[in-house]
């Protein structure tokens, strides 16, 4: 903790606004999402793929839309896009709270995922423009807050879906709406990453980052990373709720995977950080932290075909039915902790230092289809699966896929791929 305050205070107060308000809007976020897929599944009674098809919308407006955020953060400033982010979350979140068909979700979960497609390119494009050569400490800062908002928005999350899920929602809003009132009047205004509304046209910029053949490899490496983390949203909440049973015990289990991710952030990240930093290069700090994602889909190997709890699991019977999912949210959790400042700070230096924002927005749709195509998939052959009897399919393919994307990043690391490419830097230097 005295490091990360000692870290804090090295920054300035721009980068130190922007972290307090990435834990604030994680806050929010994460007091509502992890209960979603529950009250989609069990409290509307929707099918597995239904859920799968909203949450994938969800992402896919978020993921999938980074690039038009990423393109209007550029030309118009970071600021801009942060409040209206905040305020199109405000909204959304308020729809969940009474929206009970699926076209009404559809569009609810749409307009939270296309909030953050606002928000969240010029958030990052904004701090490593303040970070400066601080990139990737000012990242690894960004994310201990980013992991800190997942691990109490969780445990607020806990206390108000106990009442109503409509309650998580209302609060959730709330959040949002004072959030979007403090950034605009304590944001400092930052000038747009492009240069203006007029330095080129849109289609130029994107021609220009689509032919940057090392960024879209690397971008298309990096897809399975994002279909593994986002099973903490799906998977493993579907599985912990299987495991421990309707009711309080399945909801505490939900909440204990995401606590474990923000312990370790808050912890470790810092530390793992310098210490990756100090003996490995960004290349081979990404393939070991994909290589530890792909694991984290090994213990559930070992509950996958346990049955259904009996009424009145004990406390006992509760920690090891779901201590192989929290083994697995902490293998995770660790991974993300190592790739993420690493992974960040690639896209920047790919990018020249120049539309960064928009680099991030390509990143991320590119992204944000394989997220969308993977909980389909994943939510159906959760389904399927079962059924069959082939309850430890899913897990195994899981893993197969965190291997297949360190062998991607790696290939590209040994290729020298990972670095600008001289032509482009001096172009843009």
């Amino acid at each position: 903790m005295i490091r990360t305050v000692r870290q804090y205070r090295s920054f300035d107060r721009t980068v130190r606004l922007l972290v307090l308000n990435q834990f604030t809007i994680n806050l929010g976020f994460y007091m509502l999402i992890p209960y979603l897929a529950a009250h989609l599944s069990g409290g509307l009674g929707l099918a597995t793929w239904i859920v799968g098809l909203i949450l994938g919308v969800r992402n896919f407006s978020q993921q999938g839309m980074f690039l038009i955020g990423g393109t209007l953060a550029d030309r118009f400033g970071y600021k801009p896009l942060i409040i209206a982010g905040c305020l199109l979350r405000t909204i959304g979140f308020a729809l969940l709270g009474v929206a009970n068909s699926v076209p009404a979700l559809v569009v609810a979960s749409a307009a939270t995922g296309f909030a953050g497609a606002l928000f969240n390119p010029a958030v990052r494009a904004y701090l490593a423009h303040d970070a400066g050569e601080r990139r990737v400490e000012a990242f690894a800062l960004f994310n201990v807050f980013y992991q800190t908002g997942i691990l109490l928005g969780p445990l607020v999350g806990l206390v108000l879906t106990g009442v109503a899920f409509q309650a998580t929602c209302f609060v959730a809003a709330a959040i949002f709406a004072v959030l979007t009132v403090l950034q605009a009047r304590a944001l400092p205004q930052r000038a747009a990453g492009r240069g203006g509304p007029s330095a080129s046209s849109v289609l130029s910029d994107w021609r220009t980052v689509v032919s940057h053949g090392s960024f879209v490899m690397f971008s298309i490496a990096m897809i399975g990373s994002y279909v593994l983390s986002y099973q903490v949203y799906l998977a493993l909440p579907l599985e912990a709720r299987r495991l421990a049973g309707p009711g309080l015990p399945g909801t505490a289990a939900v909440a204990a995977l995401f606590a474990v991710s923000g312990v370790l952030a808050l912890v470790g990240q810092l530390r793992i950080t310098a210490w990756c930093k100090r003996r490995w290069g960004p290349g081979r700090c990404l393939t070991s932290g994909l290589l530890l994602m792909g694991s984290a889909f090994v213990p559930p190997l070992l509950t996958a075909a346990t049955p259904l709890p009996a009424a009145g699991i004990s406390a006992g019977e509760l920690v090891v039915r779901i201590a192989p999912l929290v083994l697995s949210a902490s293998l995770l959790s660790l991974g993300q902790v190592i790739v993420f400042p690493f992974e960040m700070d690639t896209i920047v230096s790919l990018s020249g230092n120049r539309m960064v924002a928009t680099y991030y927005g390509l990143y991320n749709t590119v992204c944000g289809i394989g997220i969308m195509l993977g909980n389909l998939v994943t939510g159906s052959a959760l389904d399927v699966a079962r059924s069959s009897g082939l309850s430890m399919l899913p897990w195994l393919a899981m893993a197969a896929l965190g291997l297949v994307c360190a062998a991607g990043v790696s290939a590209l690391d040994r290729a020298d791929r990972l670095s600008p490419e001289p032509q482009v830097a001096a172009a843009r230097s």
